[in-house]
């Protein structure tokens, strides 16, 4: 019969030790493992170094350790199963707690015991999965803290093996359009994106929530309608909330174009917040950090993530550049060609900073750039003059003598 033995308390040659280690190798003597014997020595051996062994006691778990690759194989599974632990979130670790008598054996009825927080200063801080899954406490589930320790390990392992089933993607793709295409894109849970020209969206379903990244670019959204799994837009410095509606979200974050986060809400109500905010599960559009927009709707925010107030936004110029048009209302005319050279090439170019700031507003066709180009000495004081190479260059209109 395959039995674990510690150093036993009654030999004359072990150097005394605290009462509750001399209790826990009395009763790993006399444990009597079932199931998986190498496991149970394991989780056995895993308990009582959390607390810390002696010299003795350290030469005699190497020697079990180096006996079988079997050993060593084991208690490292459980190691990592224990280290784990400590990246839980609270509520997680709650979760666990809460399962954890049900993994347990039957008899005595189990109760895990809420850890104090006060400290010894003789005693080395223990990490947050030690602190309540401690010798002491698991001496009060069952006699044998062995048994104990296996269904801790058990139980954590098996936690751990679904949270990360609950977080695996169902789905997961990547969408790109080049300079000047449009793509529109239908996801496996009948939502729909709408990818202006040079965007990128990572896209990602899970079975409790959505989740697009925006890294560059500009979206339309149709969200399917699913209470039980918000879709969140992480755009820059920011997460836009909803759970079902139509939205747009634009980030530019290259030099050359205006940067910052603007989103309008064609319909429903979505919620702007800060990336880092803390996320209510029971109603993600809680309020808190951030703000809940409602249709007609939209909000700016720079890049540091500061939200400016809301403005209105009409239905026509809500995302215009799904029918191919490009719309700027009192925006610098050097914007307003940083969002032109978007679709593609406009071979104009501005040398003085004046012009640069000089302000327009209109709606053209992105693709006829040349049609702007000629409007263009009617809304301002200015004038195209050739640069070569197929360049031109917009300049103040000549002062006559």
């Amino acid at each position: 019969m395959n039995r674990l033995l510690p150093p036993s308390p009654d030999r004359p040659d072990l150097a005394p030790a605290r009462g509750d280690e001399l209790r826990d190798e009395r009763e790993l003597a006399e444990y009597e493992p079932t199931g998986d014997a190498v496991d149970q020595q394991a989780a056995a051996w895993l308990l009582r170094r959390q607390r810390g062994l002696g010299a003795q006691a350290e030469a005699q778990f190497q020697a079990w350790l180096s006996e079988s690759p079997a050993h060593h194989a084991a208690f490292m599974r459980h190691q990592a199963t224990w280290a784990e632990l400590d990246t839980l979130p609270a509520h997680a670790v709650e979760r666990l707690r809460d399962g954890l008598p049900r993994a347990l054996p039957p008899n005595p009825a189990p109760t895990l015991t809420t850890p104090t927080t006060t400290k010894r200063p003789t005693q080395p801080q223990r990490s947050r999965a030690t602190a309540w899954l401690s010798p002491h406490a698991l001496r009060g589930l069952v006699p044998q803290a062995a048994g104990a320790a296996f269904a801790v390990v058990v139980a954590a392992g098996t936690w751990l093996g679904y949270d990360q089933w609950q977080n695996r993607a169902l789905f997961s793709q990547t969408f790109v359009t080049a300079r000047g295409q449009l793509l529109d894109v239908t996801l496996p849970d009948g939502s729909n994106l709408q990818l202006d020209t040079a965007t990128r969206a990572e896209v990602s379903l899970y079975r409790q929530r959505r989740e697009v990244r925006l890294p560059q670019g500009q979206s339309a959204f149709q969200v399917q309608a699913d209470p039980g799994r918000p879709f969140d837009v992480l755009a820059g410095p920011l997460r836009i909330t909803v759970l079902g509606t139509r939205f747009s979200v634009r980030y530019t974050a290259d030099a050359d174009v205006p940067g910052g986060v603007r989103v309008a809400v064609e319909e429903g109500r979505v919620k702007v917040a800060p990336a880092s905010a803390p996320v209510d599960a029971d109603d993600p559009l809680a309020g808190g950090a951030g703000v809940l927009l409602t249709a007609g709707q939209a909000v700016n925010a720079d890049s540091s993530g500061h939200i400016d107030a809301v403005s209105q936004v009409s239905t026509a110029a809500f995302a215009p550049w799904r029918d191919g048009r490009i719309a700027f209302d009192n925006t610098p005319l050097s914007d307003v060609l940083a969002e032109f050279e978007r679709y593609g090439d406009t071979h104009l170019r501005i040398a003085d900073p004046a012009i640069a700031r000089m302000r327009i507003s209109g709606s053209v066709d992105a693709r006829k750039v040349e049609n702007f180009a000629l409007a263009l000495p009617r809304a301002l004081p200015v004038v195209l003059r050739d640069a070569g190479n197929g360049e031109r260059e917009i300049v103040p209109v000549p002062v006559l003598p």
